[in-house]
Formats: C-alpha cells, sequence, structure tokens
C-alpha cells in the first residue's frame, strides 16, 4: 500500500501517541493501529487522511473482535475465541476508540 507523506505523518503522529501501527492479516488493504488489547483498522482516504473501517474492536487471541450478546452475557468473539465484556475490557475499548478518533482529527 502506498501512502501520501501527509498520511505517513499521520501514523508518525499515531505512534507518538502511545499507538502501534500493525498489519492484521486478512486486511492488507487496510493500515492496523493497536494499543494495548485494542485494535482498528485505518482506510486511506483520499491522500491526506484516514477514515475507521469498522469499528475499533478488543484483541481477541490477537485478532480484531465482534462484540456480542449471548444468552450467557456480553463477549468479544473472534472465531471460536471469546472473552467476556467486562466493564474494565468496554471500558479500555470505549477510550481507545475516543482517543484514536481525536488522534485522527486534523492537525491546525
Amino acid at each position: 500500500m502506498e501512502l501520501a507523506p501527509q498520511q505517513l505523518a499521520i501514523l508518525n503522529r499515531l505512534q507518538q501517541g502511545g499507538f502501534e501501527i500493525v498489519a492484521f492479516p486478512m486486511y492488507e488493504s487496510y493500515v492496523g493501529v493497536r494499543r494495548g488489547n485494542c485494535g482498528a483498522l485505518l482506510a486511506p482516504a483520499g491522500s491526506d487522511n484516514f477514515t475507521l473501517y469498522g469499528e475499533p474492536s478488543y484483541l481477541v487471541a490477537g485478532g480484531l473482535s465482534a462484540r456480542t450478546i449471548q444468552s450467557d452475557g456480553h463477549w468479544f468473539v473472534r472465531k471460536k475465541d471469546k472473552l467476556e465484556a467486562s466493564p474494565e475490557r468496554t471500558a479500555e475499548l470505549e477510550s481507545f476508540a475516543a482517543e484514536l478518533v481525536n488522534a485522527l482529527l486534523p492537525v491546525a
């Protein structure tokens, strides 16, 4: 994937803010971002920005998960693995998502 200088500057700013740029298998067309136990996919938007692709998610078995409600509670699920969507995990994900969105805002 080729990125414009403005996009590389955004990724550098994310790294300086404590985010790690990673690759998630099966999502080669997107830039992966993670911090702690949370991750997200960024899609290039034009030549000077990124947008979130999907929603940020809690990492389960090293991969992006889906949040589900099942008869036995709320879970983060990836393939056959699942973690309880505890208040602590949910708070970590919400904080990650808010900080990532804020970090993607244009800098004046």
